[in-house]
């Protein structure tokens, strides 16, 4: 599909440099994008509660607080909205609490334009609906992909979208180890690049959802030099 026709996504950018928000809206606009700035945590909350985007890119600094802040509060709101940190620093610990927190990817600035149209249209393919009889059932877990739920027993868990992707790719195949860069694919739309502990990050989140079988197992496992794999 050609620039002209492809449909248009809306995203909300809540960064404090304005400078750098005209770029983005700039070359965004012109791939197809219909961008909306904030400059702040307070503008950024009231223009979710107006309307939800298809995405956010969150700066972790801003003006009025944490992005972080910010990132948890839609998380509890909007547990399946597609969230792409960016930060000025790039620290690892910055990338390791956003990720914690339930953001979806995460890019240092300054960042290629191009590498963040890359990285938001693959997170907007993942959050396209799955089929309505998609629904997956291991053992004592059930999972909704349309609804990004898992039952266990009579608790409902919200998924993240990213972590809602892992899980499914892993219940697809349960028992069978499935490499990192199978499921960087499948859960994140990307390769991992070095030293990228996103995939990780993900996984420890979601063992923590899950918790344990009733026998103490964990549901999630590793093998070395394999991947990861759910026990069934």
């Amino acid at each position: 599909m050609d620039q002209l026709n492809r449909p248009m996504s809306e995203l909300l950018l809540i960064d404090d440099d304005q400078e750098l928000c005209e770029l983005l809206i700039s070359w965004l606009s012109q791939e197809g994008f219909s961008v909306r700035a904030c400059h702040d945590g307070h503008s950024a909350r009231a223009a979710l509660a107006e309307h939800a985007p298809a995405a956010v890119v969150l700066d972790v600094m801003l003006p009025d607080g944490s992005g972080l802040e910010l990132l948890k509060q839609l998380r509890s709101d909007h547990p399946e909205l597609p969230v792409l940190m960016l930060s000025a620093r790039g620290e690892p610990l910055d990338r390791i609490l956003g990720l914690e927190l339930g953001a979806d990817d995460y890019l240092a600035k300054p960042c290629d334009p191009r590498e963040l149209t890359a990285r938001l249209r693959a997170v907007l393919r993942r959050s396209q609906p799955p089929q309505p009889s998609s629904q997956l059932e291991v053992g004592d877990l059930c999972y909704s992909p349309v609804r990004g739920i898992v039952s266990i027993g009579n608790h409902e868990i919200s998924l993240t979208l990213s972590e809602g992707r892992l899980l499914e790719a892993l219940l697809r195949q349960p028992g069978e180890p499935l490499d990192k860069q199978q499921l960087a694919q499948l859960a994140l739309g990307r390769k991992l690049t070095l030293y990228d502990r996103s995939l990780d990050m993900h996984v420890s989140n979601l063992r923590k959802k899950l918790g344990a079988h009733a026998d103490g197992r964990p549901r999630i496992l590793a093998l070395r030099s394999r991947g990861y794999y759910y026990s069934a």
